[in-house]
């Protein structure tokens, strides 16, 4: 058998044995797989008590192609969750995989692209992923708002590193006005602030995702850096502007970066309510010299729903992202791609140069863009961001852009942001429970976080839930309690759901 067959036999098999994962649904108009959340007890343990271990008999010996195989689809495969085959899969925000981007990431597997450098006599995978960035901001309505750095990433953690980088970068170049020589990338973060009058760099923002403070880590901004200016206790996802404003008017030693976040990790709500605070929040950046970054992972798009009143508040909360200075989103969560594929813009693609440039490596070889009428030109990804070796995952993305266009996106966000508002329709009425975030269904975007009113049954309310095995919510924290959040992203969602997640919702709290 030659090699193109004995993979091509290898992939129906396994494909047949992730269908398997999934039991056909008798209740007419649901997402297509009931079982889409956790493998059976009895798989894990199977998977767990076949893994190798050093000084087993026949450690490290070659097994061959087909017993790997049959080991794969009869033990490992049986023992992962099932979140991309169903649209109740309500845990982390990883969205399903649409088929034709399942198809494409086939594509990138068997020809194994390295996306480090812009050769395009050689291959067209980085004018793919131009082209694909571009798609992407016209489809989010940011064509025309000057975002020439763009990159895919692995995901929004790598994105804040590269936002909170840039930002660091810009900052601190801003008061040292000495061009290339005199930045942080040469000079080092203690040596640029020394010239530049600069004692700390403080990361202002609301109820930040946790990648941003591991992001402030690893870019030497440090933790302790990231301070929270909520704008109140009922709404601390909000970002209290008039704080941002006493705090850069106060520390003129201090260089700051804002940080929106545009969808809170729990609630799903925006950090601003629209226009007018991102106006002031850009014309505060300019007058104190700050960097307005936008953690946008999934609150991106928002701006694909429908002009409709019944998404104009979420439209209207999305207004002004295109006033920052970077972006990021994740295109793994709403626009269904495989994992990891994450996203950033940036105003400033010569500052972004300067800092991710990989110097000094000849052996990477080819010119970073071509002059030439027949090639665009094209900066080298490797000069643009984190990686130097990296896998071709902006096809995928490209595939959905041309397969579902603005009209199918907008479509599929709408399904995702209707279900979420009736599972919180749901919620409202079992006297068991209270939603927490706002009462407000306008505001629900894709996100319901909740809790259990008794103390006994919200202590184990996830797993309460999640033993159906016909849904799966996260388990979360809010307010320094057990909550639970359903976080809605997967293209399969289908309104006749809710059935199932009514009675799933109502069984959880029967006893009281």
């Amino acid at each position: 058998m030659d090699d193109s067959k004995c993979l091509s036999d290898a992939y129906v098999r396994l494909r047949a044995a992730v269908s398997k994962l999934g039991e056909e649904t008798a209740i007419a108009g649901t997402s297509d797989s009931v079982a889409a959340t956790l493998p059976s007890a009895t798989a894990v343990q199977k998977a767990l008590s076949s893994l190798p271990h050093r000084g087993d008999a026949g450690y490290l010996e070659p097994r061959g192609f087909d017993a790997t195989l049959d080991y794969l689809v009869g033990t490992v495969v049986p023992a992962l969750n099932g979140q991309n085959l169903g649209g109740r899969y309500y845990g982390f925000v990883t969205g399903s995989t649409l088929p034709v981007a399942e198809a494409a990431d086939n594509i990138v597997t068997a020809l194994d692209q390295n996306l480090h450098a812009h050769l395009p006599a050689q291959t067209v995978s980085t004018s793919v992923e131009a082209a694909a960035l571009e798609m992407l901001l016209e489809v989010v309505g940011l064509g025309e708002a000057g975002f020439g750095g763009r990159i895919f990433t692995t995901g929004a953690t790598s994105s804040n590193v590269l936002g909170l980088t840039l930002g660091r970068e810009g900052v601190l170049s801003m008061r040292l006005d000495g061009g290339p020589a005199e930045s942080v990338s040469e000079l080092g973060m203690l040596s640029a602030c020394r010239k530049a009058g600069v004692s700390d760099i403080q990361v202002l923002t609301s109820m930040g995702h946790s990648s941003l403070y591991k992001a402030a880590s690893i870019a030497g901004i440090g933790r302790g850096s990231v301070v929270d200016l909520p704008y109140s206790d009922a709404e601390p996802w909000r970002l209290n502007v008039d704080h941002v404003e006493e705090t850069l008017m106060s520390s003129p030693g201090t260089a700051f970066i804002i940080v929106v976040s545009a969808g809170e990790v729990n609630t799903g709500r925006f950090a601003t309510t629209g226009l007018a605070d991102m106006q002031r929040l850009r014309a505060l950046a300019d007058k104190y010299g700050a960097w307005l970054h936008v953690d946008a992972a999934f609150g991106l798009f928002a701006m694909v729903l429908p002009d409709k009143p019944d998404f104009a508040r979420l439209r209207q909360y999305a207004q002004g992202i295109e006033l920052a200075d970077s972006i990021t989103s994740d295109a793994h969560k709403l626009l269904n791609v495989p994992y990891d594929a994450g996203i950033f813009f940036s105003r400033y693609p010569q500052l972004q140069h300067q800092v991710f440039q990989n110097a000094n490596a000849a052996y990477l070889g080819g010119p970073s863009s071509s002059s030439s009428s027949s090639f665009p030109a094209i900066p080298s990804p490797m000069n643009m961001g984190i990686e130097n070796s990296r896998r071709f995952r902006a096809l995928p993305i490209y595939a959905v852009l041309l397969s579902e266009g603005r009209l199918g996106l907008s479509t599929m966000v709408s399904r995702m942001v209707r279900l979420a508002r009736g599972v919180h329709e749901i919620l409202a009425k079992i006297p068991g429970y209270e939603t927490l975030g706002g009462d407000s269904i306008e505001d629900t975007y894709i996100g319901v976080l909740f809790w259990a009113k008794d103390d006994t049954v919200n202590a184990n309310l996830a797993s309460r839930i999640n033993a159906s095995r016909e849904i799966y919510v996260s388990p979360t924290a809010w307010a320094g309690h057990s909550a639970c959040r359903v976080a809605v992203s997967s293209w399969r969602v289908a309104q006749g759901d809710l059935q199932i997640v009514e009675r799933v919702l109502r069984r959880a709290v029967a006893s009281v």
